[in-house]
């Protein structure tokens, strides 16, 4: 079965998300019409179309029984109608294989075109009713999200946590200019109700050091954990996480509000454990006013980031190309990862495509596809931008390359749109409104592969469970438009919610909001770039030391990424014994 994306007409901006969604939107509209209308019968060519759609969107082989089953129809009634609808082209039979004489049924391209048309049409139609601001082209509006163009989200108010008489909560949060942020907002507006002592906020590795000592001991010293996006599959898997689902039906939270790949980060195999809280998005930066003086284009490719870098490249001035991550460890093994998404790939062999729930029943023997043509291209890459980076690039990590960037001594970086946040913002930086902000570059112009990052607030299991739900309700004022438009307006500009992304004065507070809504729309941000396994944090390790050593200490490529995959391949087999 063909992935549905390619089906697409060109013309048309739908993703597969926003297709889904118009059939669920779809279905429940006629619902009632035919549970109620006196003489109403259920519409046996629409149901078995939007069943069938639904089954391929979501890569859901389905047989005949299945299909009549799903559209709710009488056997006999759906039976003739999928046998006219073979006949006239717009289902085709594929065999079951091995043998079998049955066959799975799916849509023709001549139903899937026709029936994406009409799902346009519904969409614009919609978006002129419900999502758009005036001028505003169709295209413009995500159907499922709850944003409305129109409507600016009111500021937040302290006295909306002073009614809800939460009582001392106790955070582990990330070292960041988000969270940092947060806490004082958190903090103020509390007043005697919270202190900033109730906030833990400590380093990446440290973070997940703590979260795990923690889950582990079962020791309450936390209410909310804020865990790395990759982190998800191996603390939910071991049951250190508390199941959402029930206290998110309760609270203020409404998961169509948030961009569907960024929700999804949180659910493991069905079950939602973790609430976005920000996304980020790594992108490259390019000094704007450099580029013009030379009258260069921004680079799209590999070859054009090398070969811009190198046009600045000036270590006599103390100025350099290109600022990247390649400090050993978490740093680089992250780097690799992102490079290897521009090439369409990724550390595991997986299907590319955004998970609305992560689940990897089907890889746990966990297929690694490290040692590869595409894998040795990359730190071939690696290598040359070594060769146009600040001399201390060995030991360069999120920070730090900021700081090369903001301080004027490099012409390009890599960075996360939330620490990009700084460049316009902070007094020291010397490159504000000078910065273009750019899709990360591909290999060959591939397809634009923007990897997605950020924290979900997570529960750990061991909180009572009355008290969970007093918790869901600050994780809630948190992830509110208002919590998140007030963090955009000061300064933080990727927020997961279509209300925020739509908000008139969000939108001008930073060209990156605008950007980052513009590539989710082209489903060019990809969650899969680090699979969240159970046994990412190995892998990563692992990557850490071994991409190292191929690109700075002269250890031969083919060997490094052959002693990865056998490194990470021995570890597993050893827990398995």
């Amino acid at each position: 079965m063909r992935h549905a994306e390619k089906l697409q007409p060109q013309d048309v901006e739908l993703t597969s998300h926003e297709v889904s969604r118009i059939v669920d939107f779809l279905r429940r509209l006629r619902q009632p019409f035919d549970e109620r209308m006196p003489g109403a019968k259920p519409d046996v060519y629409l149901n078995i179309t939007l069943e069938l759609v639904d089954a391929h969107l979501r890569l859901n082989p389905i047989d005949k029984s299945g299909l009549i089953t799903l559209a709710d129809v009488p056997y006999s009634t759906g039976n003739r109608m999928i046998t006219n609808m073979i006949e006239d082209g717009l289902i085709r039979q594929v065999p079951r294989g091995n043998g079998l004489k049955t066959h799975f049924l799916e849509p023709t391209d001549v139903l899937l075109d026709t029936f994406m048309t009409y799902a346009t049409h519904v969409k614009a139609h919609l978006a002129k009713t419900f999502g758009l601001r005036k001028g505003t082209e169709a295209n413009e509006y995500y159907f499922g999200g709850s944003y409305f163009g129109s409507k600016i989200i009111s500021p937040i108010r302290g006295e909306d946590l002073e009614e809800m008489g939460l009582s001392d909560i106790k955070f582990l949060l990330n070292d960041d200019n988000y969270f940092v942020a947060m806490r004082n907002m958190w903090s103020d507006f509390r007043n005697d109700f919270g202190r900033k002592s109730n906030f833990d906020l400590q380093r990446l590795p440290d973070l997940y050091a703590n979260a795990r000592r923690s889950f582990e001991t079962k020791d309450p010293a936390y209410d909310i954990v804020s865990i790395n996006m990759p982190w998800l599959g191996e603390f939910a898997e071991r049951g250190d996480l508390a199941p959402l689902g029930d206290l998110i039906a309760d609270a203020a939270i409404n998961p169509l509000d948030f961009h569907p790949s960024v929700w999804g980060t949180g659910n493991w195999k069905g079950t939602q454990f973790g609430i976005p809280l920000y996304c980020t998005i790594e992108i490259l930066a390019a000094r704007k006013d450099l580029f013009e003086t030379r009258d260069m284009p921004f680079p799209k490719t590999f070859d054009e980031t090398i070969a811009a870098a190198r046009a600045f490249h000036d270590p006599g001035r103390d100025f350099y190309g290109i600022g990247w991550n390649g400090q050993r460890g978490m740093p680089i093994a992250n780097s690799f990862m992102f490079f290897l998404a521009a090439c369409r790939t990724t550390v595991i062999d997986m299907p590319l495509h955004n998970q609305e729930s992560w689940s990897f029943d089907t890889f746990e023997t966990l297929k690694l596809q490290i040692d590869t043509d595409d894998t040795l291209e990359v730190i071939e890459y690696m290598k040359q931008l070594a060769e146009v980076s600040p001399p201390d690039i060995a030991s360069i990590d999120w920070d730090r390359r900021i700081h090369y960037f903001m301080s004027g001594q490099t012409a390009l970086t890599y960075c996360w749109t939330m620490r990009a946040a700084r460049f316009e913002h902070e007094l020291s930086s010397r490159v504000a409104r000078r910065v273009a902000y750019l899709p990360p570059p591909s290999r060959r112009m591939r397809r634009v592969s923007a990897p997605v990052g950020g924290f979900l607030m997570t529960i750990p299991a061991y909180v009572d469970p009355e008290r969970q739900r007093h918790i869901m309700s600050a994780i809630a004022w948190m992830v509110s438009p208002e919590a998140m438009k007030a963090h955009v307006k000061n300064g933080f500009p990727v927020a997961p919610r279509f209300s925020v992304c739509a908000d008139p004065e969000a939108l001008a507070s930073s060209p990156i909001v605008s950007m980052v809504d513009r590539m989710a729309r082209r489903s060019e941000l990809v969650t899969w770039a680090r699979p969240p396994v159970p046994q990412f944090n190995l892998i990563e390790r692992t990557l850490g030391e071994e991409i190292h050593d191929a690109v700075f200490v002269g250890k031969a490529p083919q060997q490094a990424l052959r002693d990865a995959e056998n490194r990470i391949l021995k570890t597993l087999k050893s827990a398995q014994r």
